[in-house]
């Protein structure tokens, strides 16, 4: 089980404590802790010492979520080929890499967020700041997307694709905490298909192409 990571200090380090304590109780328990107090009373911190850090469960979660992301951009910068990808290929490979470590998570998410009955275009409210920086990251890419004309520019559409990747990533993540397959096999078939039909859609079109040649039409009566 793979903890968030932290930057490492001469003195103890109090947040990651408490990140790791609540991963482990979460584990152990099936649930949150009751209580800030009676968690903060099983790490043997006090209770106003634990606020300096945390204000609430929901801020502890979020700050894993985070941690996830960050594991997942660390593991595809690294990567030299990465920068030549086209904009499918590095939100293939964002997603990809971002099923390998939820995998080392899998327990602690099953516990928490495994309720068939949530909704599967949504995910939960303590992963603001992780869709924060997930759509900074999608933006760049469908930037990137546009300058290669990989990605069509389309009014009022263009602007709302960060979002529709969000949904996207969300359904992945419903989908996989659902699979039982070997391997999650179908969860690596669920991406690829998604992902080429997103970007197919946000692609140049027939409809694209038709109304570019209306408007050269038009314009050269």
């Amino acid at each position: 089980m793979d903890t968030p990571t932290v930057k490492k200090t001469t003195k103890k380090d109090y947040r990651k404590l408490i990140l790791e304590g609540f991963v482990n109780h979460v584990l152990e328990h099936g649930s949150e802790p009751a209580s800030l107090f009676k968690f903060a009373k099983e790490l043997k911190m006090k209770e106003e010492e634990f606020y300096t850090y945390f204000t609430s469960f929901d801020s502890i979660k979020s700050s894993i979520w985070v941690s996830i992301y960050d594991q997942t951009l660390e593991s595809i910068e690294s990567q030299e080929v990465f920068k030549e990808y086209s904009a499918r290929e590095k939100f293939l490979g964002f997603l990809f890499t971002w099923i390998e470590e939820l995998k080392k998570n899998r327990s602690y998410l099953l516990s928490l967020y495994g309720d068939k009955t949530k909704s599967l275009k949504q995910l939960p409210s303590d992963t603001k700041e992780f869709k924060e920086k997930f759509k900074d990251f999608a933006g760049e890419i469908i930037l990137e997307g546009k300058e290669t004309q990989e990605i069509a520019s389309r009014p009022f559409i263009t602007e709302k694709y960060d979002e529709a990747l969000w949904l996207q990533l969300a359904f992945v993540f419903r989908f996989w905490l659902d699979d039982r397959s070997p391997r999650f096999e179908k969860t690596d078939a669920a991406i690829e298909k998604s992902v080429n039909l997103a970007f197919d859609l946000m692609g140049k079109s027939a409809l694209d192409t038709f109304v570019d040649f209306a408007k050269f039409l038009y314009q050269n009566k």
